[in-house]
Formats: C-alpha cells, sequence, structure tokens
C-alpha cells in the first residue's frame, strides 16, 4: 500500500507543471505555424506571469479568511480546468483572429493563461494539500514535480520537436539568368562559398550554410492530447488519494510523532507542568528537542529568500538564456543539456529521500555551488555566438555538466527546504509556494527586457558560426 500512495503522490506531482512546460518544449514547432512566429516566448512570458493572480488570490483569502476556501475542491477544479484545456489545445492551438494590425493567436494566448493559471495556483494548492500525508511522502511529491519538466521533454524528443539540421543554400543573383535561384540539400557540415553559374559561366553565385528544422514524427495535435493524458492521471491519482482514508489518519499522527513544531510544543508543556516523560526517552529527548525546535524568526526568513532565490534562477532566469548558452555548441549538445538536467531535477529530489540534510549552512553552501553553475551558464549565453571552447569536445562537456549540476544542486535545496517548512505548518507550505511564485515572477521579469528589449543575448546558428 505504501508502494501505491507513493506512486499516486508522484503522479499527482506530474501535474503541477506539466502543462506550461510541455507548451515551452513545443515551441519550436508552435512558432513555425503561428503568425507571432519567434516574438511567440515573448507574449508567453507576459501571459504567464499575468496568472500569478491566482496564487496572490488565493495567499491573500488564506490569509485574511482562512477557512473561505478549502484546498481539496480548489484542486479538483484547477486539474479538470487543466485536463479540457489540454484537449482545446489540441484543436484550437493553430487558430488565428484578425486583430488591429494582422492575424494573432488569440486562441492560443487566453488557452495558455488558463494553463498557466493552473500550473501558478498548484503551487500554493498541491504543497499544503501535501500537509495531510506523512513528512515522507513530500520527497515523492518534488520527485513527481521534476517529471513534469522531463516527461513533455522526452515526448517532444521523440516527436522531434526543435531538432534540426545544416541545409546548402545557393543563392543566384536576380540579374543571372537563371530560372532556379535556391537549392537546397540537406548536410551536417560546410563552409560559405562561391560558384561560378552554369548558364553564364561568370556570375557568381553564394553558397551558405543554415540551419532548417527536421519535420516532426507526430503532429502538435497528438502532443497536446498526451497531455491531456497527463493531466487526467494527475486527476485520477488526486481522487485516488482523496479514497484512502487510513493514510489521512497515519498523517494526523505524524503531525505529532515526527520530526515537527507540533510535537515539541507538547513536550515542553509537560515540562512546564513538571511531568515526566515517556519511559527510557531521557536519552533520546535532548535530540528530538533540537531537530524539532522551533525556527528563529531570522532562519525563516534566510529560508524564504533561498526558496524565492533558486526558483527565480531555475525558473525565470536561466530558462530565458538555456539556448544561448547552449546552441553555440550545436543542436545534439542543447538538446543533452536540456533532457539531462531535467532528469536532474527528479533524480535530486529522490536523492533527497535516502539522504537528508537539513541544516541550513550546508542548504546555503549548495546553493552558492548551484549559483555558480548557472553564473558559467549565463557567461556562456553572453559570450554566445562564441563562447569558450566553442568547437571542442571540452566545452560541450563542461555546459551540459555545468547545467547538469545547476539543476540538481538548487533541486536537492529546494526539497529539503520544502521539507523544513512542510514540518513547521501547513501554512508555512501555503507560504512556501508563495515565495516559489514571486520568485520565478521576479526571474521572468528581470531577464525578459533583457532577452526581447536590450536584446543583451546574441542567437547562434551552428551551421553558420564564424569564431
Amino acid at each position: 500500500m505504501a508502494f501505491l500512495i507513493h506512486l499516486l503522490v508522484c503522479i499527482f506531482g506530474t501535474g503541477s507543471w506539466v502543462a506550461i512546460n510541455g507548451l515551452w518544449v513545443e515551441l519550436p514547432l508552435l512558432v513555425t505555424e503561428l503568425p507571432e512566429s519567434w516574438y511567440l516566448p515573448s507574449y508567453l512570458t507576459v501571459i504567464i506571469q499575468l496568472a500569478n493572480i491566482g496564487p496572490l488570490l488565493v495567499t491573500l483569502l488564506h490569509h485574511f479568511r482562512p477557512s473561505c476556501l478549502p484546498e481539496v475542491p480548489v484542486i479538483f477544479t484547477i486539474v479538470c480546468v487543466g485536463t479540457v484545456t489540454c484537449a482545446l489545445f489540441a484543436f484550437l492551438w493553430n487558430m488565428t483572429s484578425w486583430v488591429l494590425d494582422g492575424h494573432h493567436s488569440i486562441a492560443f494566448m487566453v488557452l495558455t493563461f488558463f494553463l498557466a493559471l493552473v500550473d501558478c495556483t498548484s503551487s500554493v494548492t498541491f504543497l499544503p494539500f501535501m500537509s495531510r500525508l506523512p513528512a515522507h511522502y513530500l520527497n515523492t511529491f518534488f520527485v513527481g514535480e521534476g517529471l513534469s519538466g522531463l516527461l513533455p521533454a522526452l515526448v517532444a524528443l521523440a516527436q522531434g520537436s526543435g531538432l534540426t539540421t545544416c541545409v546548402n543554400i545557393t543563392n543566384t543573383p536576380d540579374t543571372t539568368p537563371s530560372p532556379v535561384t535556391n537549392r537546397t540539400t540537406g548536410i551536417t557540415q560546410g563552409a560559405s562559398s562561391t560558384l561560378v553559374s552554369a548558364f553564364t559561366g561568370t556570375t557568381a553565385s553564394t553558397v551558405h550554410l543554415e540551419s532548417r528544422y527536421l519535420p516532426a514524427n507526430f503532429s502538435p495535435l497528438v502532443f497536446f492530447l498526451l497531455l491531456s493524458f497527463m493531466m487526467a492521471c494527475c486527476l485520477v491519482a488526486f481522487f485516488l488519494l482523496q479514497r484512502q482514508p487510513r493514510h489521512w489518519a497515519a498523517s494526523t499522527e505524524d503531525l505529532f510523532s515526527s520530526q515537527i513544531i507540533l510535537h515539541s510544543i507538547r513536550l515542553q508543556e509537560k515540562q512546564d507542568l513538571g511531568l515526566p516523560g515517556p519511559e527510557g526517552s531521557s536519552k533520546d529527548q535532548g535530540p528530538l528537542e533540537e531537530k524539532t525546535a522551533p525556527l528563529h524568526p531570522v532562519q525563516l526568513t534566510f529560508i524564504y529568500l533561498l526558496v524565492a532565490f533558486v526558483n527565480a534562477l531555475t525558473n525565470g532566469v536561466l530558462p530565458s538564456v538555456q539556448t544561448y548558452s547552449c546552441l553555440s555548441y550545436g543542436p545534439v549538445t542543447y538538446h543533452l543539456s536540456a533532457t539531462l538536467s531535467s532528469m536532474a531535477n527528479p533524480l535530486a529530489c529522490f536523492f533527497a529521500m535516502f539522504l537528508p540534510s537539513r541544516s541550513l549552512p550546508f542548504l546555503g553552501v549548495l546553493a552558492v555551488f548551484g549559483t555558480g553553475f548557472g553564473a558559467y551558464n549565463m557567461a556562456m549565453a553572453v559570450m554566445s555566438p562564441c563562447p569558450l571552447l566553442q568547437g571542442h569536445w571540452g566545452g560541450e562537456v563542461l555546459i551540459v555538466a555545468s547545467w547538469v549540476l545547476f539543476s540538481g544542486c538548487l533541486s536537492y535545496v529546494k526539497a529539503m527546504l520544502g521539507m523544513i517548512l512542510r514540518d513547521r505548518s501547513r501554512s508555512a507550505l501555503l507560504w512556501c509556494g508563495a515565495a516559489v511564485q514571486l520568485g520565478s515572477l521576479v526571474g521572468a521579469l528581470l531577464m525578459f527586457p533583457l532577452v526581447n528589449v536590450l536584446r543583451l543575448f546574441s542567437s547562434a546558428d551552428f551551421c553558420s558560426l564564424q569564431c
């Protein structure tokens, strides 16, 4: 039965961000069909941040009227909305409407807002719900949350989304009497050159390489139906979790018997009344009190700030520049870094289940290491299209390893901070979710003008690099 609950919790966790993560990995196919083209990610960034009105409303209601918003009906509602919206995406994603000066993907943007509303609100509803279960299930939830990024990436990889090849483009001047002005042949490498026209014998033709997207193995319709299926699985898992009354009782006992603050309060009350503790507990009472000691306000502030900072990096700052930091090393390097870093997230949470560390200094140091790897990734993005060791296998290994370690270190930190706050109270988990969304919002708003307005980063076409 315990394995079944772990499985259900993991599936439930995948529903937290699987929809929006799936939307991002499908972008290489969507931008070739929609009128916004590569400006579409900019629109998505703004729409997703507007959807933070959902967690803001839930947090405010929890603070001012704690009992007016039961989380179980809210979770059922948002997961149902996410399932239906993904299904609608499958049939409406390429529908356009004439607005002001041209065609725009209005249906796509409206559906994106509802998906973002579902995923953003999950941060402040799923985590508090997990306080009903024993503490050891929270790490399983974080594993599922990590899989919400990995599973869509694997589906997109099977689909062939974003895979490119180099093609040989021959441009003939307009004055050339050749009836053929463009020729494309798929190749893997080459360089720009000049050809002599076969028609005139003197007119030069320019030959250069460009990247071209390969045809997808299946359409976005199938991809979005798969996303809808994943959300439906999340809904079924949550429904089955509601049908486990024994585990609700076990979780109530866990609140008073494991390493959380309520247990230490009971022990403290006994000491104040002069009552003896349980027999044989004199040797173990010291370590238990040390584990369950209330957090100092400074420690609590540090935890929430670290939660916001880590999520700003992992959800807002670094994802905005991953293509800039990796594509200069080639499409294979980019796909390896994206896929392996997505795998590092659930693996780090799984690792935290067996080797947990609640030491705040250790988690702070680990966050510094993770930030250091993130700084290297950012530096390579700034140096694009000619980063360090470009064209050398060592550079490819370094950038992939840096992304994996960045994701792994900070995912472990996030998982352990969630465990610490879970041991404090249900309310602490809700504020943890609010800090997650606040950090993600700040990170995205910081990077949006740098990437899309000031254009501080230069994209790289691996097929035509000249460094």
